[in-house]
C-alpha cells in the first residue's frame, strides 16, 4: 500500500494529475505524553517513502545525538522539529505532514500529550476528518485521553481509531488490549463518535501499521493505513447545504461582478436559487467561473467565483446560502467554547469573534457552566481558565450569519480575539441561536439626548475618575460636582462604594465581578448621558479593556477618563478604610494593587497629580478642562 509513484522521474504532469484525483484524509494523532504519536507518524512517513535522501541522512545523525532509541532511528525526530522538542523529547507544537498512497492523499498533524499545549491539540482537530487516538497498553486510559477524546468529540470529529500502542512492551497480550478497548468503549458512550476501530500496533517496530502484524494472529482487523485508505469521510461536507462565505468582491471592470471564495459546503450550480444571509435579497446563480474556465457545478472544498442574474448588494464577509436551506442570522447564541490564554475569560468583557470572514464585537454575557473534560460533568463556574471548556451565552455587536456547529463545522466555528493584543484567546462552537434576542428592538423617542441636554444649557458626557483605592477619586469627584452645582450644570455621581450597596450589591471582588461591576455601570451611565447629565463615574476600574467598553458606549467626546495618578505608596500611607492594612495581612483578596492588577490609562483626557496638587486645585483644573472641552456650553442645535 504504500506508495512512491514511478512517474514522478518519468511523467511529473502525470503524477500530478493523478495526485489531484485522489480524494484526501486529514486526521491528527493524539494522547497523552509519550505514547507514541510523533514515532507512529515517521513510521508511517518511512513505510510510505516519501523521506528525502537529505532527511534520511540528517535522521540518522539526528538519532544518534539527540534521539531515544539506542542509536537506531527514531521516527519521532521526523516531526520534533522545534529544538526544545528534541531536547525534552516531546511535541509542543503542532506538526503537520503530507503523504499519499495509491488510494488517498493524508494530512496528518502531530498534536501534543502535555496538558499545558491542549489549545495546540484543539487548533489540529479543527480541521480534521478522523482522530488517531493513542494509548500505551502499559498504562492504558489516562486523563489526557479522555481530555483529547472529548475535546475531538467537541470539534466534531465522528470517526476514531483507538491505536493501543506498544504491544510489544507487554508481549503482543491480547486481554491487555481487550481491557483496554472494552473500558475506553464504556466511556466513548458519552461522545458522539460515529464509529471506533481499536488496533493493537507498536509503531516502532511497525506492527499493524502498514500491513497486518504476525506479532497479533489474535487480531483480524485493518491495519492502520489500511483503515485510513477506506475510512468514509469526504463527502459529509458535499452532503451539508450549500454554503460561501465571500472572501472578494471581484469587480475587475464595468462589465463583471463577481463573489469569490471557498465552497464550504454542499453544491452550486448555475441556476440555482441562493440567498444572502444577512439581507435576506435572493438571485439565481448565472456562472461558477474560475481560472480554468466556467465549471457546470462547484462542491465543497472548490475555490471559485459565483456571478448572478439580479444586481443585490453583497460584500466581504456576507455568506451566500441555499435559499432553500437558510442559515441562522442572530446577534446572540450559545456556544461551546475552548479558553486557549493565559488571561482566563471574564463573562461581560469585550471581545472580537471572527466567524468565517465576519468580524464582529461580542461579550460572552452568561457562563452557563463548565465541563470537566475528564468526567464529562457540569460544573458551576463564572469564569474559563487555559484549556477549560464551558457553554456560555454570547452577544455580538451585530447580527451573524452561521450554523449549529453540529449541522455543519465550517459555519458553525468562530474564534475569539482579545481587543487590545489580537491575541486568539479562545475557539468557540455555536450551539443554536438565542430567538428572544430578534424580539427586542429599539425604541426611539421624541425627546432625545441632544434636546435633554440643551435643555439643561450643557452637553451631557461621563468624567471618568480611575485610581488606585485612596487615590482620591470620590473626593475629587464630589468637589467638581459641587462647583458644576454652583455653574447651574445638572449632574449625577455614581461612586463605587455607593453603587454597591444596591445595583452591584451582588457582585464580589474577583476579576469577573470587576468586569461585571463596571459593565453595568457603564451601561448606567450611558442611560444618564441620555438624559442629557454630566455625570461622575468614580471607581477604581482597574482593568483598561472594561474603561474602553464604557468609552464605546458613548459618542465621540462623551467619555473624558480622569486618571488620578497617585502611587500606591501614598494611597496604602492614607488607608482611610484600612483596607491596603487588611490586604496586606491577606484578610482581604484580590485587591487592587496587592493581589490584583491595576492597568493605568495611556492617554486619559485628564491627569490628576496628587504628589503636586490638593484635592481643590485638581478639582477646579477639571472644571477648566469642562469648558476647554465644550461640555459646560448649550448645544443650540438647528431646529
Amino acid at each position: 500500500m504504500a506508495h512512491k509513484s514511478d512517474l514522478i522521474a518519468g511523467d511529473i504532469l502525470g503524477y500530478l494529475k493523478a495526485q489531484e484525483e485522489k480524494s484526501l484524509l486529514r486526521f491528527i494523532t493524539c494522547g497523552s505524553v509519550d505514547d507514541g504519536k510523533s514515532t507512529l507518524i515517521g513510521r508511517l512517513l518511512w513505510d510510505s517513502k516519501l523521506i528525502f535522501e537529505d532527511q534520511l541522512a540528517a535522521l540518522e545523525v539526528d538519532s544518534r545525538k539527540v534521539g531515544t532509541q539506542n542509536g537506531e532511528i527514531d521516527f519521532a525526530l521526523l516531526l520534533d522539529g522545534l529544538q526544545a522538542e528534541r531536547e525534552q523529547g516531546i511535541t509542543i507544537d503542532v506538526a503537520y505532514r503530507f503523504f499519499s498512497t495509491d488510494k488517498r492523499k493524508f494530512i496528518v498533524a502531530d498534536t501534543p500529550g502535555h496538558e499545558q499545549y491542549t489549545r495546540n491539540m484543539a487548533t489540529g482537530a479543527s480541521t480534521a476528518d478522523v482522530a488517531v487516538i493513542l494509548i500505551d497498553a502499559r498504562k492504558g486510559i489516562l486523563t489526557q485521553t479522555r481530555r483529547h477524546s472529548f475535546i475531538t468529540s467537541l470539534l466534531g470529529i465522528r470517526n476514531v481509531v483507538l491505536a493501543v500502542n506498544k504491544m510489544d512492551l507487554v508481549d503482543y497480550d491480547q486481554a491487555t488490549f481487550d481491557r483496554i478497548v472494552g473500558e475506553y468503549r464504556e466511556f466513548a458512550k458519552q461522545l458522539n463518535y460515529k464509529s471506533i476501530q481499536a488496533i493493537p500496533m507498536s509503531a516502532l517496530r511497525g506492527d499493524n501499521i502498514i500491513e497486518p502484524s504476525p506479532n497479533t494472529p489474535w487480531y483480524d482487523g485493518p491495519s492502520l493505513l489500511g483503515h485510513l485508505e477506506t475510512v468514509a469521510v469526504e463527502q459529509e461536507a458535499i452532503e451539508k447545504p450549500f454554503r460561501l462565505p465571500v472572501q472578494w468582491v471581484n469587480r475587475p471592470n464595468l462589465d463583471f461582478r463577481g463573489f469569490s471564495g471557498t465552497v464550504s459546503s454542499g453544491v452550486v450550480k448555475p441556476g440555482d436559487k441562493i440567498v444572502v444571509s444577512s439581507s435576506g435579497q435572493t438571485s439565481t446563480v448565472k456562472e461558477i467561473v474560475t481560472f480554468d474556465g466556467n465549471l457546470n457545478e462547484a462542491i465543497a472544498g472548490q475555490a471559485v467565483t459565483l456571478t448572478l442574474e439580479d444586481e443585490i448588494d453583497i460584500s466581504r464577509g456576507d455568506v451566500l446560502a441555499s435559499n432553500e436551506a437558510r442559515t441562522e442570522y442572530a446577534d446572540q447564541f450559545e456556544a461551546k467554547i475552548i479558553w486557549m490564554h493565559e488571561d482566563e475569560m471574564l463573562p461581560g468583557r469585550p471581545y472580537l469573534i471572527k466567524m468565517g470572514g465576519q468580524l464582529s464585537g461580542a461579550q460572552i454575557s452568561t457562563l452557563k457552566y463548565k465541563v470537566n473534560v475528564n468526567t464529562l460533568e457540569h460544573v458551576a463556574g463564572k469564569t474559563l481558565e487555559l484549556n477549560e471548556v464551558g457553554i456560555a451565552n454570547i452577544a455580538a455587536d451585530r447580527a451573524l450569519a452561521f450554523d449549529p456547529y453540529d449541522d455543519n463545522r465550517h459555519t458553525g466555528r468562530f474564534i475569539i480575539i482579545d481587543r487590545y493584543t489580537n491575541a486568539t484567546v479562545g475557539a468557540g462552537m455555536v450551539n443554536h441561536s438565542l430567538r428572544r434576542a430578534t424580539n427586542i428592538k429599539w425604541q426611539e423617542m421624541d425627546v432625545n439626548k441632544q434636546a435633554r441636554a440643551t435643555q439643561k444649557g450643557q452637553k451631557s458626557a461621563v468624567l471618568w475618575f480611575t485610581g488606585l483605592s485612596g487615590a482620591g477619586k470620590s473626593t475629587i469627584a464630589n468637589l467638581v460636582e459641587k462647583k458644576l452645582n454652583a455653574l447651574g450644570k445638572h449632574t449625577y455621581s455614581l461612586d463605587g462604594d455607593n453603587v454597591r450597596h444596591g445595583l452591584n450589591k451582588d457582585l464580589g471582588f474577583t476579576d469577573a465581578d470587576r468586569v461585571e461591576n463596571i459593565r453595568r455601570v457603564g451601561e448606567t451611565a450611558k442611560l444618564f448621558v441620555d438624559a442629557g447629565l454630566i455625570t461622575l463615574v468614580s471607581f477604581i476600574s482597574p482593568f483598561k479593556s472594561e474603561r474602553q467598553m464604557a468609552r464605546g458606549l458613548l459618542d465621540d467626546g462623551e467619555f473624558i477618563e480622569v486618571f488620578i495618578n497617585t502611587p500606591i505608596e501614598v494611597c496604602e500611607q492614607r488607608d482611610v478604610k484600612g483596607l491596603y492594612k487588611k490586604a496586606r495581612a491577606g484578610k482581604i483578596a484580590n485587591f487592587t494593587g496587592i493581589d490584583s492588577p491595576y492597568e493605568a490609562p495611556e492617554n486619559p483626557e485628564i491627569t490628576v497629580n496628587t504628589s503636586s496638587q490638593t484635592a481643590e486645585e485638581a478639582a477646579e483644573m477639571v472644571v477648566k478642562q469642562l469648558e476647554e472641552f465644550g461640555i459646560l456650553a448649550a448645544w443650540f442645535p438647528d431646529i
